[in-house]
């Protein structure tokens, strides 16, 4: 069994947005917090408590612990990203389980998440490849400036 949790604090265009027609930038009163069937053939399918219940994929002190986790790490880096003038508005993270331990299994990067500019709501994220906005690899290194990181490349 493979998930993959979601938390959105914000309305993105590509994702609530699209599904229940709200205005892109929407910030929600609650994180909002998802599970996906990690099944590429299937597309990823949102999937509910009860499907991972139902089908003996984890048990409920699983699904807990996972929501947990995902709820303390969007607290985390909803702070560290904002004290760098960004908003964290999505992201993934992937849980696995393995001889019946629960597994934290993911990376976290601009391509698992969406980030945006907290004054003009520049989009810092995947979506400037997918939506075809340009500055991709400049967007990634702005974002790693922020942090404080120093990329470099030769």
């Amino acid at each position: 069994f493979q998930a993959e949790d979601g938390i959105r604090d914000s309305v993105a265009s590509r994702g609530l947005g699209d599904v229940y027609k709200r205005q892109d930038g929407l910030i929600l009163d609650t994180p909002l917090f998802e599970f996906f069937l990690k099944d590429d053939e299937l597309g990823d399918p949102l999937i509910t408590d009860e499907h991972i219940l139902s089908f003996g994929w984890a048990g409920e002190e699983d699904i807990k612990e996972m929501k947990e986790i995902t709820l303390n790490i969007n607290t985390i880096l909803c702070e560290l990203f904002l004290s760098s003038n960004l908003i964290l508005v999505d992201f993934k993270v992937e849980f696995g389980l393995f001889d019946g331990k629960l597994l934290l299994a993911d990376e976290f990067t601009p391509d698992g998440c969406r980030l945006w500019d907290t004054e003009t709501l520049a989009k810092m994220d995947k979506d400037r490849f997918r939506q075809g906005l340009g500055d991709v690899v400049e967007s990634y290194h702005q974002v790693a400036d922020r942090l404080g990181m120093n990329i470099k490349l030769d």
